[in-house]
This record gives structure tokens, C-alpha cells and sequence, in this order.
């Protein structure tokens, strides 16, 4: 397995305008390294005690990017350096992160993650608990906080004609909210989906952020 390769491999399929997470959850930090030598600068993480305990032992310029379920207690473990968090997916998620972000006086670029996969195992909101989310008067005193677009994940399957269909509705409520809620912000612009298997598919469909993990390392390891 060459990190090096691949990463190039993968960067030359890919349009300039389109960001690469590099997966690195169950990664060794030497690999995070090869992966930093190799010229990479995003990884992304889901567990948030194992993405704060590499954090200080990997080069202090890298974007920290959470992309699993992050649970309200672990929140502060990630918030005192993370970059972005792809995977805001419940309200009250959303206030906890903003009351960290307070504590660490930081304002924290957050996603909301939709549910698009017919797989009921997959977190995430749908439109209209956004929307009543976005109307909410306590939404608006969440100062320490800032939602630059939106996250999902297609169901795990061969289904080409599904998977598209996935990121097109995903797609679809980026606009509507864009138009709707965000229209003056310059910041709502992140199309966060497409992995290693359908990262080409999700650009197709408009993707601003594609994460690869097996990819660029190799098959998963889930020793820990």
C-alpha cells in the first residue's frame, strides 16, 4: 500500500474546487504522518477521544475534520481544535457545541447531517426539523456557531441509480436552504458526501467534500 500514490491518485480524479478528507479513524499516527508528508493537510475522524489524543502528536497545522456520530458528552474533547464537524445531527447537539465553543472562545463551522440512505441505521435530520430548527428564537442566540452547508451518506450499496438519487435530495435541500435561510451567507457553500466507493458519483452531484478513508489507507482495521 502506497499512501503517497494513492493520495495523488485520488487528487488527480478530482476537480480543484473539491476538498479530500482523508479517513484516518483506526489509524496509526505514523500513517496520519505518511498521509501529512504525502501533502495531505484534512483528516477526518469519528471517534472523538481518539481524534483528541492524536491531535498533539501530528503537526499542529492539519484541519481536524469529526465525520462520526458525536454524542453530547464527547463534545468537549474535540471542540478546544477541531476544524469542522460534519456530522451535527439533532438540535440539541447543535446547543452543546455551541455552549463548548463558548467555554474554548471559539466559533465552531458545523454541518448538518441529513438522512438520505434507505438505511434506518444512519443518523441525521430531515428537512423539516431543520426548518424547525432554523425558526427557532434560541437558534439565533447560538453565536458560537456556524453552519456552512450540509452532510450526508448514501446507502452502502451497488445501486448506482440509488446512490444518485441519494445525493441529488441531498443536493436539492442545500439549495432550498441556501436560497431560504442562508442566501447572505458566503460561508453556507460545504456539499459534504461521497466516500471512497461513489466519491466520483457525489461530485457528479454537486460535492464540495468527498471522505476517503480505504482509498488512500487501505482496507479498515478495527482493532481498537
Amino acid at each position: 500500500m502506497d499512501i503517497l500514490e494513492n493520495i495523488k491518485k485520488i487528487k488527480n480524479s478530482i476537480p480543484e474546487n473539491v476538498k479530500l478528507i482523508a479517513v484516518s479513524k483506526f489509524k496509526s499516527v505514523e500513517d496520519i504522518q505518511a498521509a501529512y508528508d504525502a501533502g495531505q493537510r484534512c483528516f477526518g475522524e469519528n471517534k472523538a477521544q481518539e481524534m483528541s489524543a492524536k491531535y498533539p502528536q501530528l503537526p499542529q497545522d492539519i484541519e481536524w475534520h469529526f465525520i462520526g456520530h458525536l454524542q453530547t458528552n464527547k463534545v468537549k474533547y474535540i471542540v478546544p481544535f477541531v476544524t469542522l464537524i460534519h456530522s451535527v445531527d439533532n438540535y440539541n447537539l447543535l446547543k452543546i457545541i455551541n455552549k463548548e465553543a463558548i467555554k474554548n472562545n471559539r466559533i465552531i463551522d458545523c454541518l448538518l447531517q441529513f438522512h438520505i440512505a434507505e438505511e434506518e441505521t444512519k443518523f441525521g435530520f430531515n428537512f423539516q426539523e431543520v426548518e424547525e430548527m432554523l425558526k427557532d428564537e434560541q437558534f439565533k442566540t447560538l453565536q458560537n456557531i456556524r453552519i456552512c452547508g450540509v452532510m450526508g451518506m448514501a446507502t452502502f450499496t451497488d445501486d448506482q441509480p440509488e446512490i444518485r438519487k441519494e445525493f441529488s435530495s441531498l443536493k436539492s435541500m442545500f439549495y432550498k436552504l441556501k436560497i431560504k435561510y442562508f442566501a447572505e451567507k458566503s460561508y453556507f457553500k460545504e456539499l459534504s458526501m461521497g466516500m471512497s466507493d461513489d466519491y466520483l458519483l457525489a461530485i457528479e452531484e454537486g460535492s464540495t467534500m468527498i471522505r476517503v478513508g480505504s482509498a488512500i489507507f487501505g482496507a479498515r482495521n478495527y482493532q481498537k
